[in-house]
């Protein structure tokens, strides 16, 4: 039996660890103003608002076209640590978008987040979705059934070293872009070759070193060191251990449609 993958989020066995919990649709844009990034230095006078969430880091959202991560689209990170020396740099933004009856999405993380770290950064555990695909077609079938479903308000997702058309890619892009949901796609440095419809790619040299590769408005950037004290550490041992508590909810029995 085939099952849409929003099907599967409301679906009470989903979750393991706790009781029925069933979340209703939520949109990005309801969320607070104060999470939209500002303009006002527009030749006109005017204020305008970039669609875009805030990355707590000053320094690369002065980098960034959008002020912040944009919110419509595919932000694809190139690194070779398979997004774990990422992760703290999109903290913030999970942080930002926690709590409002959504869920953040792990597409085939290939470590299981540790839990008491994300609590601990505020984030809301049981607005956590953990989905093991079978194969390379289910993981971008779950990240489009992900950013379609109307109840996600951010999507993460490991492609790791395997080769994705553009096609494919593209695809993901335009859910991404339609639903104004930012679909975040850790992949390794082989990417760095191949052409990409992502609005956002930067790649991770190092912790703390952020560098623009493409963006709207076509502004690189060199590499941008991102401070010591704001908002981010070293990355916990933690965050790599496989011994979680079964709070975080998983899921791999579907099928994607025919």
């Amino acid at each position: 039996m085939n099952y849409l993958l929003e099907d599967i989020f409301r679906r009470a066995d989903t979750w393991q660890g706790m009781g029925q919990h069933v979340r209703g649709p939520s949109r990005i844009g309801q969320q607070s103003p104060a999470l939209l990034c500002r303009d006002a230095t527009a030749a006109n006078g005017d204020a305008h608002t970039f669609s875009g969430v805030r990355t707590g880091f000053d320094v690369l959202d002065a980098q960034l076209y959008n002020r912040g991560w944009p919110l419509g689209g595919c932000i694809e990170v190139i690194g070779d640590q398979c997004g774990l020396d990422a992760m703290g740099v999109f903290m913030p933004m999970m942080k930002a978008l926690s709590g409002q009856g959504c869920w953040q999405v792990f597409i085939d993380p290939p470590y299981t987040p540790y839990a008491p770290l994300l609590a601990g950064e505020g984030i809301d555990l049981q607005e956590i979705m953990l989905v093991h695909p079978r194969s390379r077609d289910e993981v971008l079938w779950s990240i489009e059934q992900a950013l379609r479903s109307n109840t996600c308000n951010t999507v993460f997702a490991w492609l790791g070293a395997t080769d994705y058309r553009y096609a494919e890619l593209r695809k993901i892009q335009l859910a991404a872009a339609s639903q104004g949901i930012p679909a975040v796609l850790f992949r390794s440095s082989d990417a760095l070759a191949q052409s990409s419809p992502a609005s956002l790619r930067i790649q991770i040299d190092g912790y703390r070193q952020v560098k623009i590769i493409k963006q709207r408005g076509g502004r690189q950037s060199p590499a941008i060191p991102l401070p010591m004290d704001e908002m981010l550490s070293d990355i916990p041992p933690e965050w790599t251990s496989m011994d979680i508590p079964a709070t975080l909810p998983a899921h791999s029995d579907y099928q994607p449609s025919a």
